[in-house]
């Protein structure tokens, strides 16, 4: 089967499990969304206190684990790490703030696209032209420093934590916090949510698939098989809505969703150039840490703490719009970001110039 055609099944696989979890509970047009998951996993952390917005979400556990499964099974479990932690951390950080301003990630904008969310559309010209942006750079010559390879016991204490997270929310789910009303109080049964996130895991981690990385192999190699996997992904979305009569287009009054144009825009700018920088959208970092990524994990780090900080500081924006404070962090995302890929830039060229090569090699 060609490549091509397995983007496609494995885009399909994702809008199912999708439009699956959202008919069975989950928020409206948020059947998955790793932003938003994350957010209210820690909310159920008390990391944060926005009571609406708490809920540990089995799906991300089941991302992590269904790849760690996966990984092991094919062989493809590699213990790597130690690369940039900070940066990594900080962007991870950023990526988060921007999917929160904008009101979902990279999925749940295709997601709110196949139910008619026209504001998706602005969201999606702005995480092109971030990774765009991104692309450029790596083009003169960014890269963040190498990894090295761990001990497997280091690859494999993330997915350990993640399933003893799991485990304890199965045994007690008391212990952590739940919304009794809002965002956070809709979900899906466990074991479904659970099952679907095992099954995402399992695909992203067999295909690579990643929102990011779609328009980076546009941009870069002019392969767009991926790109027909979201493009399978949003249309069987859309036909999913259209049958169960829940596609309404439009800009105004759609679910959990705001329509500021300019911040739509610039906050999924900021998500496709950290995405570019760090190799990978949110769900995509997941994946990649049950593979053994101890950089991966990093960045997930970095987006829980964004997570927690969007809403103890009031940065998340609601269907009223952006606040002030969220298009503030955006700007200051955009602009950190920008400083450390020149940074990197002008750190490979001084590399090779030292090597005795001409810096522009």
């Amino acid at each position: 089967m060609s490549k091509t055609w397995v983007m496609i099944i494995c885009g399909a696989i994702i809008g199912a499990v999708a439009l699956t979890l959202g008919e069975a509970g989950n928020p409206a047009n948020m059947g998955v969304c790793v932003a938003c998951f994350l957010r209210d996993s820690a909310g159920s952390f008390n990391l944060h206190s926005a009571s609406a917005v708490q809920y540990f979400r089995p799906e991300i556990t089941g991302f992590v684990i269904g790849a760690f499964a996966s990984a092991l099974l094919f062989r493809e479990f590699s213990a790597k790490g130690g690369s940039a932690p900070v940066i990594r951390f900080t962007l991870g950080f950023f990526m988060m703030l921007g999917c929160l301003v904008f009101l979902g990630c990279p999925l749940r904008m295709m997601l709110r696209l196949g139910a008619g969310d026209l504001n998706a559309l602005i969201g999606l010209a702005g995480l092109v032209a971030g990774i765009g942006v991104g692309c450029l750079f790596i083009k003169k010559g960014f890269t963040l420093p190498r990894n090295y390879r761990q001990s497997s016991l280091e690859g494999a204490l993330f997915p350990i934590i993640c399933l003893a997270l799991l485990l304890l929310f199965l045994w007690n789910g008391e212990l952590f916090r739940a919304s009794v009303k809002g965002p956070g109080a809709s979900h899906a049964p466990v074991w479904l949510s659970l099952i679907g996130g095992v099954l995402i895991g399992i695909v992203v981690q067999r295909s690579r698939f990643c929102f990011i990385g779609m328009a980076k192999n546009i941009f870069l190699t002019r392969n767009f098989s991926m790109a027909l996997g979201v493009l399978a992904l949003t249309l069987l979305v859309g036909i999913g809505n259209l049958y169960l009569g829940k596609f309404t287009a439009g800009f105004e009054h759609q679910p959990i969703a705001h329509a500021d144009g300019v911040w739509n825009f610039l906050s999924m700018a900021l998500v496709g150039l950290c995405g570019v920088f760090i190799t990978g959208c949110p769900l995509r970092q997941l994946v990649r840490a049950g593979q053994g990524s101890s950089d991966a994990a990093i960045v997930v780090l970095g987006m829980l703490l964004g997570a927690a900080a969007a809403h103890n500081f009031s940065l998340a924006s609601s269907p009223a719009g952006p606040t002030a404070g969220g298009k503030i962090i955006v700007i200051i995302g955009i602009l950190l970001t920008l400083i450390i890929g020149v940074i990197y830039i002008f750190r490979a060229r001084k590399i090779v110039a030292s090597a005795g090569k001409p810096a522009d090699e």
